[in-house]
């Protein structure tokens, strides 16, 4: 069975940091694309940044040079270093995890952690 658990969401005022972790088990990590997606009510999920499993990254042009996603294939976890945060950055974040098995691509999503900018 394959689980994303996400942790380090929590409240946090303007111009501070977070950092959040997504420990995913029932996959192999390595071969695995990793995203962080964010999601107001209402409205889309929108994709804040990804790693591919080959390392190369990506991210939203509203978070670049703020967040730094990083992964560590011992520890099959993916991580999402914030900096500078901001009131507008305040979502649920969702991991997600997506890459080939059998011959058919698979997804996979967390269950979210709530990230609050306020003063």
């Amino acid at each position: 069975q394959v689980q994303l658990v996400e942790s380090g969401g929590g409240l946090v005022q303007p111009g501070g940091s977070l950092r959040l972790s997504c420990a995913a088990s029932g996959i192999i990590f390595n071969r695995y694309g990793m995203d962080w997606y964010r999601q107001l009510p209402g409205k889309p999920r929108e994709l804040v940044a990804g790693i591919a499993s080959g390392a190369y990254t990506n991210y939203a042009d509203s978070v670049k040079d703020r967040f730094t996603i990083s992964r560590d294939n011992a520890k099959n976890t993916v991580y999402l270093q914030m900096n500078n945060l901001k009131p507008e950055d305040t979502a649920v974040y969702y991991c997600h995890a997506g890459g080939f098995s059998g011959g058919s691509y698979r997804d996979y999503w967390g269950q979210g952690t709530q990230v609050t900018v306020s003063s």
